[in-house]
């Protein structure tokens, strides 16, 4: 049986969701996309050999098995309220707005009420399912160091409100250092990471610095997790979505990932 997938958001990652169906790399298919850019939407159909609908939102859910929120944290709400009412699965990928408690008890409460199950991809970062095990057991201390080049924070809500001058920087420079809830709100569009690490650890405090470095032209993301099982450390260096310097691609193909293993019979890793 074919997994029906309709998808809320149409940018860089939405973008290479569809694509990967439309290519076959996921058993499943894309039945509608839903976009508050209409012309986006239109545009990303054009692109795809399958010709999914372009529906408003409580349509698309009617149509799909899974609804896919690859919008933004402010959509998530939204999104996550009309899939799960109506019974079907949802996967967050703007996973930085379950950091707010009201909604991610919305979330948790909604889609036990109603049998649904809620996917977080690991996102641009490895080392998840190591953390996953040790949170069975004692974390003690997360952190999380994120570089990118300065031009992947413009825009920045907390690089606008402090009126950092990006294109001055000329060697590495901490432009952030605070808990995960603050950054996803400071840096939206960049460390969704912190905030699936954030859940992984079960509400231990994750601590997060930003570095802006104008000599690379990767995402770098080091964790650093100690407790009772000992000390995780991982090193991911990401090449950048080409469609938005703003997210790594290995975001992009996580979520494709966990689709295509929810569309197999057999389940790899913790």
């Amino acid at each position: 049986m074919v997994l029906k997938i309709g998808l809320v958001g149409c940018g860089a990652i939405g973008t290479e969701i569809a694509m990967a169906i439309d290519r076959g790399d996921i058993g499943a298919e894309l039945v509608a996309v839903f976009d508050r850019n209409e012309d986006r939407a239109g545009e990303l159909i054009k692109c795809l050999k399958a010709q999914p609908m372009l529906s408003d939102l409580e349509d698309l859910v009617e149509r799909s098995e899974i609804v896919v929120e690859a919008a933004s944290q402010r959509a998530v709400m939204e999104v996550a309220k009309a899939t799960l009412e109506r019974g079907r699965d949802l996967m967050i990928m703007s996973v930085g707005a379950l950091l707010d408690r009201y909604v991610y008890r919305m979330v948790e409460n909604l889609a036990r009420e109603n049998g649904c199950r809620v996917y977080i991809p690991s996102g641009a970062i490895s080392g998840l399912d190591g953390l996953k095990s040790a949170g069975a057991g004692k974390i003690d201390i997360v952190t999380l160091t994120t570089t990118k080049n300065p031009k992947g924070f413009k825009g920045a809500p907390y690089v606008e409100d402090m009126k950092i001058d990006l294109d001055a920087i000329s060697e590495p420079t901490v432009i952030f250092e605070g808990p995960a809830e603050e950054a996803v709100k400071a840096f939206p569009a960049n460390v969704n990471v912190a905030a699936t690490l954030s859940l992984t650890a079960r509400g231990l405090r994750v601590m997060v610095k930003i570095v802006a470095d104008p000599k690379i032209d990767v995402n770098v993301h080091q964790i650093s997790a100690e407790g009772d099982f000992g000390r995780i450390t991982t090193r991911v260096e990401n090449v950048p979505s080409p469609r938005n310097p703003k997210t790594s691609y290995l975001a992009a193909l996580s979520a494709i990932a966990t689709l295509r293993s929810m569309a197999e019979p057999i389940k790899i890793g913790t």
